[in-house]
């Protein structure tokens, strides 16, 4: 795949933008990623911008999981749980993506981002328990939602964030600013998972990919230290994290639908 040098250079706008969500929510990078290689840098292939964006928002999530660790914002056992089970879940999810036509596989990733954006909304009153940990109580619980949380990220081409802050709070109790900062972990694995088996079947453009990583460098230390801000007002992370969803998912609908209509 070819493109052009002003493409180019939207990548590496669009990946600030990335970079800047993963490390103020801790996923919807890639539910920004996907439509803005689609829609915005023009990339023709859906799952040519499913795998390229799948290995940016890993790399991105790389760069906020350090800027969350420094504030104490990851809780590393419950994360790695996470990441083990979804690893597992994202390689069968994955799979079963790539047999899906790409523009159903977008409109089905839409509707999943309403559901998961109500939830958020729903628990907005939250505020968790900062001294929760994975005990070997919690530890099936934890693995349950990593393995569904994966297959889900699999299919969708996604990192998954927006799925494993709700899925790390209902299982373990954590507040929302520590899932965020925890949800890193398995996002970056979840996306490199999928991003290898893109990448086997020729869906990952690398320079784009590069490009997006490096303006999303930026965008995740901007984000990691907004979150904490954001965090000291009362269900402020939820709302606003339910808000993107719902502007994209609408967008992602919208265009899907008129270009089935065409």
């Amino acid at each position: 795949m070819t493109l052009d040098p002003l493409q180019y250079a939207i990548g590496g706008v669009s990946g600030g933008l990335v970079g800047l969500t993963l490390g103020l929510f801790g996923g919807g990078g890639s539910i920004l990623a996907v439509p803005l290689m689609v829609y915005l840098v023009g990339v023709p292939s859906a799952h040519m911008a499913i795998g390229t964006s799948a290995f940016a928002v890993a790399a991105n999530a790389g760069s906020s999981l350090f800027a969350h660790a420094r504030r104490g914002n990851v809780k590393w056992r419950c994360a790695g749980l996470f990441s083990l089970a979804g690893i597992v879940g994202a390689l069968v999810g994955s799979t079963a993506g790539k047999a899906i036509d790409g523009q159903k596989l977008l409109l089905m990733f839409a509707i999943v981002m309403i559901a998961v954006g109500a939830l958020m909304l729903r628990g907005r009153g939250h505020l968790g328990d900062q001294n929760s940990e994975c005990t070997r109580e919690k530890a099936p619980k934890v693995l349950g939602y990593g393995a569904a949380t994966g297959m889900f990220s699999g299919f969708f081409g996604i990192g998954g964030g927006f799925l494993i802050v709700p899925g790390l709070i209902a299982s373990t109790g954590m507040p929302t600013l520590t899932a965020i900062g925890s949800s890193l972990v398995a996002v970056a694995a979840f996306g490199l998972t999928t991003a290898v088996n893109y990448a086997v079947s020729g869906f990952v453009d690398w320079p784009l990919a590069l490009i997006f990583v490096c303006g999303g460098v930026l965008g995740g230390w901007l984000g990691a230290k907004a979150a904490c801000r954001l965090a000291a007002v009362k269900g402020a992370l939820n709302v606003a994290f339910a808000l993107m969803i719902f502007v994209v998912a609408g967008y992602m609908i919208w265009r899907s639908l008129a270009t089935q209509s065409v």
